[in-house]
């Protein structure tokens, strides 16, 4: 028995690769199919079964691509009813991959189709659970992601029912692989560990020591984050199915002149600059949006870009596909292409460009007394408790947009977050929506507080 996880930094995403034998099982893979196959042949297994924990809302799954590739049967428990071939596998029915089982563990809650995976051993102990988002590490799935007709008290309630009778009763040393890590909207705060144990959440995770249903409601129905929009697109993608991922590479990945980029650009659609900060501030096409590919691109891309924007790319030379990929990941598969060697093209043909003003921490202090900036801080609500700039105006970059209309155009704005990748973001932001005077602080806070620490109040909560 072979089990290998998957994990994807930028979704904060685990896929499961699980072997017995020369058979094996892929759950939830991520879109494009070719490193399960890869992994498959390398190993010399036949990939038998594509196994779903639900309908995923954070990412389009591969499961299609890869079921048509393969031949493995896409797997769904109760309550899932695609618009596509699929397997539905019965609460307690156990698959029988190679010299294992994998039991079918229906537990609603996260939504009403969401299922665990239990790997029985060769001789059939219970080895691990792949729980999806249905259990995290200190953490459990939020119940109020594509709820449809239910409320999410209502599925809160199911998800309760489903941790008490179905996951609190096996053993403690059944290891837990989660569908996602520290950082994934998915839950409120996931932890860092990859995977743990029945044992180790039992005694330490706050949604498993709830005894009281009430109160286990309420702890996971408050204080949900902002749920990114493009969520709900792809988990009816997810569901509905979608275009072949080697086809939406073909038409995305297309490389254009700067007069072909320029003509395309004008007809509506948005610049998005994935090169790194700093090379953006530098000078970039105006009205573009940075985010950079080194962060949580995806997560940041689907909450600050609507899923159905036509979207132009500015990439570093050789980043282009990994853009076009992460951006399809997620559902985003407008991209009419991409400006051919970069912001380099751009430059030696002396076009016009912008640039987005930066300092540091030792600069702020003068900055603030003598120049009238305004701080913003883009960070969360948690961050913020810790420790923030004195004077700071707080909107989080997860609702920025739909706050612009409240921040005065007119002033002169110095943003920042934790290390300056989300106030770039926010800086681009406000910049394509006409605001002149933004600035973004290099370094974030963290360089502050090491260069100028008298400019930082802490331990506000």
């Amino acid at each position: 028995m072979y089990i290998q996880q998957i994990y994807t930094n930028c979704l904060a995403h685990a896929a499961y690769y699980i072997e017995s034998g020369n058979e094996a099982a892929v759950i939830d893979p991520l879109r494009d199919p070719e490193p399960y196959i890869k992994l498959a042949k390398e190993r010399g297994a036949t990939i038998k079964y594509v196994l779903e924990t639900h309908f995923h809302a954070d990412f389009v799954s591969g499961h299609i691509d890869l079921a048509n590739q393969t031949g493995a049967a896409i797997v769904y428990g109760p309550g899932a009813t695609p618009a596509y071939k699929i397997y539905l596998g019965e609460d307690g029915e156990k698959l029988r991959l190679g010299k294992v089982h994998i039991e079918v563990v229906h537990t609603p809650g996260h939504t009403i189709e969401s299922t665990c995976f239990l790997l029985l051993d060769e001789n059939d102990k219970k080895h691990a659970i792949f729980t999806g988002d249905t259990l995290f590490v200190g953490d459990v799935g939020r119940p109020d992601l594509l709820s449809g007709n239910l409320s999410k008290e209502t599925l809160a309630a199911m998800l309760f029912d489903s941790l008490k009778y179905k996951i609190k009763t096996l053993p403690d040393d059944v290891i837990v692989y989660p569908g996602h890590g520290a950082g994934s909207a998915c839950g409120k705060n996931i932890g860092t560990q990859s995977y743990t144990t029945i044992g180790e959440q039992r005694a330490s995770n706050y949604a498993l020591l709830t005894e009281d249903k009430d109160a286990f409601i309420h702890a996971v129905t408050t204080d949900l984050p902002v749920v990114p929009a493009y969520f709900f697109k792809d988990a009816s993608v997810n569901k509905a199915g979608y275009n072949p991922f080697d086809e939406v590479m073909n038409r995305n990945l297309q490389a254009l002149s700067i007069a072909e980029f320029t003509a395309v650009q004008k007809q509506g659609s948005l610049v998005l600059d994935t090169r790194s900060p700093m090379d953006f501030a530098a000078g970039y096409i105006h009205g573009a949006i940075n985010i950079g590919l080194s962060g949580d691109f995806a997560v940041w891309v689907g909450t600050v870009i609507d899923v159905d924007t036509p979207i132009l790319l500015v990439t570093e030379p050789g980043k282009e596909k990994e853009a076009v990929e992460r951006l399809a990941r997620i559902g985003y598969e407008k991209v009419n292409g991409y400006l051919q060697s970069g912001m380099h093209s751009w430059f030696a043909a002396q076009n016009k460009f912008d640039q987005l003003m930066t300092f540091d921490g030792s600069e702020c202090g003068p900055l603030l007394a003598t120049e009238d900036y305004n701080l913003l801080d883009v960070r969360n609500r948690l961050e913020v408790a810790k420790h923030r700039m004195a004077g700071s105006v707080h909107i989080p970059l997860n609702i920025l947009k739909a706050k612009l209309d409240s921040i005065d155009k007119n002033k002169k704005w110095l943003v920042y977050c934790a290390g300056g990748y989300r106030s770039m973001i926010a800086a681009s932001l406000l910049k394509a929506h006409g605001f002149n005077f933004v600035a973004s602080i290099e370094g974030g806070i963290k360089e502050v507080m090491h260069q100028a620490p008298e400019l930082v109040e802490m331990d506000l909560e």
